[in-house]
């Protein structure tokens, strides 16, 4: 072997060095500063830490722990290096700035943390999640009857697994919403013309001793004064519950609750039976009420869309009003109100609204 090909040789064996220790160098700390332990050496990583290890992809019957990285690293090549790159403002952020360095301050950027992984998981389709999880391999009999809809839905609607699990490893932002945002709704019965023909109850409206009317229920205005109103409420009775008011005959939508002395003033018509069998009769109860009330259901509504935001979508995707019937919403509201510290009237509002924009009402 000529003086040449030696210099050519040695060229070639110190590139090949070089490139195996800078290639293979730059693997190995990438692959180090990915693990869990290299995370949680930030002081600011501890509170997230102790919401992960209360989730069920840290203990589980199965025996199967997702790491950090397995569910904030993408696999795929570009965006696993750019998820590295982004990843330094951590580092600056633990020992420059100290944004987050105490409970008080990661509380108060929770909501802008959480939206900053949201958007990126919308980003890639949910990448991490679908590195483990598929639509294609889940057994829906061995779901609950909720869950499974909510996939099937989430398949027809082409949504993303981060649309309805964003609290699934760490504590979902606190709701919030303005407290003074009920205020406001009441304000604007003050806007509600004297002579209105139809008006809204903007809440519970005690009849004294016939009885309430639920919030954000219909009313037909007989009569007028100064103070007063005479009002038609128009719904449905079913026979064997009489001293509740329906929406209409066969939704379980409740605009009022009788006592006896309610049942006794009402104006009804001939029971009839459905095709399930329950009869129904029409009923009209006409009482005075003082009570300030709305014009129009739309600033009710909207702060219904408001409680919606706050309460529902924060932890999953928002579901249409015309995706359930009436009859549907009310189990589920109840049932999703029960997981969060909804009041008990803004609960009701909402269901209402849900309610009177289900798929059975919508268009009528």
């Amino acid at each position: 072997m000529n003086l040449k090909k030696r210099y050519i040789l040695l060229i070639t064996c110190v590139g090949i060095l070089i490139g195996w220790l800078s290639f293979g160098g730059t693997a190995a700390i990438m692959h180090k500063t990915s693990s869990t332990e290299f995370c949680l050496s930030c002081h600011t990583m501890q509170i997230p830490y102790e919401e992960y290890q209360g989730s069920i992809h840290f203990t589980n019957a199965k025996g199967i722990r997702a790491e950090c990285s397995d569910c904030h690293i993408p696999s795929d090549p570009l965006d696993y290096v750019i998820t590295k790159i982004r990843a330094s403002k951590d580092i600056y952020h633990e020992f420059v700035t100290g944004k987050i360095d105490d409970e008080d301050k990661y509380e108060a950027h929770r909501m802008e943390m959480a939206e900053t992984v949201w958007a990126q998981l919308r980003a890639n389709d949910s990448a991490t999640c679908r590195s483990c999880h598929s639509f294609d391999a889940m057994d829906t009999y061995e779901q609950s009857e909720d869950a499974a809809k909510m996939h099937e839905y989430g398949v027809a609607n082409n949504q993303t697994c981060i649309d309805c699990h964003k609290g699934v490893a760490h504590f979902a932002p606190e709701p919030e919403l303005d407290t003074e945002a009920y205020n406001r709704v009441v304000a604007q019965t003050d806007n509600t013309p004297a002579d209105a023909t139809t008006v809204y109850s903007v809440g519970p409206i005690a009849l004294q001793e016939l009885g309430t009317i639920n919030p954000a229920v219909e009313m037909s205005v007989v009569n007028h004064t100064d103070t007063i109103r005479t009002v038609a409420l128009s719904g449905y009775q079913m026979k064997g519950a009489e001293q509740v008011l329906y929406m209409g005959k066969g939704q379980r939508n409740i605009i009022a609750t009788l006592s006896e002395a309610g049942q006794q003033a009402l104006n009804v018509g001939d029971f009839e039976a459905d095709e399930y069998g329950n009869e129904w009769r029409i009923a009209t109860l006409t009482t005075d009420i003082t009570e300030p009330v709305l014009g129009s259901p739309d600033a009710l509504w909207g702060y219904a869309e408001e409680l919606d935001n706050v309460y529902c979508s924060t932890c999953h995707a928002k579901i249409p009003a015309n995706h359930f019937t009436v009859n549907a919403w009310g189990p589920v509201a109840k049932g999703m109100g029960d997981r969060t510290d909804i009041s008990a009237l803004d609960l009701e509002i909402l269901t209402k609204f849900f309610q009177n924009h289900a798929k059975d009402v919508a268009g009528h």
